[in-house]
């Protein structure tokens, strides 16, 4: 495993330990428009990866299966997005109290750390079909997705031990607590590559897989949070932006 791979699938986890690193400097919460701003921009670079950096390689590894190459690719999508699913059926127990005696901003944290499974998952398949030099996917396109991610990752930092830093606990507990509810990333990364590794002809559905993964957390949390409060374009503007730079990224590069 090369460095370029190892650096790409620690630059989510760099994302959220940034945005934890707030609290060190930021009273309160991230202003409004730069959460909605971030969030836009994210939404645009993981909707555009999940076509050119996962879909379009799944199905392209399915070449030899003529028309019906798209079979995997929907079988790995629909994977993806019922995991997304139940996963943010659990989340939503955690928040509303299943958790116990535990804070809210502790449900909070265990909500967001499930949460980032499937993203390293994402960002590992992307890195595993780089690797294997066939499944279409390019460096730069790994990168960006990882990027977008990272991105996507700095609001839910802050959002997690700035709260924390409010209830009281120190700022170095609350700034590693926040930092360390995105250390499940690189984890999912590692364990994407090595399940590419061991069984090559999965490649295609884990591809797809995260994939449907990602398309759920655009639509389902980060687009809703673009159009949260007052009315502005600025939420769609930035996830134009977001997605036209990813596309370009992939296909110029």
């Amino acid at each position: 495993m090369g460095m370029d791979v190892i650096r790409g699938i620690l630059i989510p986890f760099a994302g959220t330990s940034l945005g934890a690193a707030c609290v060190f400097f930021l009273r309160g919460r991230l202003n409004r428009l730069v959460r909605r701003a971030l969030t836009g921009f994210a939404a645009g670079v993981m909707a555009a990866a999940s076509v050119w950096s996962l879909l379009l390689p799944a199905i392209g590894q399915c070449a030899g299966m003529g028309r019906l190459a798209f079979v995997p690719a929907v079988i790995g999508f629909w994977a993806g997005a019922l995991f997304l699913l139940a996963l943010n059926r659990t989340a939503a127990r955690l928040r509303a109290g299943e958790a116990g005696a535990l804070s809210g901003t502790t449900k909070l944290a265990l909500a967001v750390t499930i949460h980032n499974l499937p993203e390293g998952m994402a960002v590992g398949a992307a890195y595993a079909g780089l690797l294997r030099g066939d499944a279409g996917v390019s460096s730069a396109g790994a990168l960006a997705l990882a990027l977008g991610i990272a991105i996507q990752n700095f609001p839910e930092g802050a959002i997690i031990s700035m709260p924390l830093r409010a209830e009281g606990m120190g700022t170095g507990r609350a700034f590693a607590v926040g930092a360390l509810s995105g250390a499940v990333e690189p984890v999912g990364a590692l364990l994407t590559l090595w399940l590419s590794a061991l069984i090559v002809p999965a490649l295609p559905g884990l591809l797809a897989f995260a994939a449907g993964a990602m398309v759920y957390v655009v639509v389902e949390e980060l687009i809703p949070e673009t159009a949260a409060g007052a009315r502005s374009c600025l939420g769609p503007l930035m996830f134009t932006l977001g997605f036209t730079a990813m596309m370009a990224m992939d296909c110029a590069l």
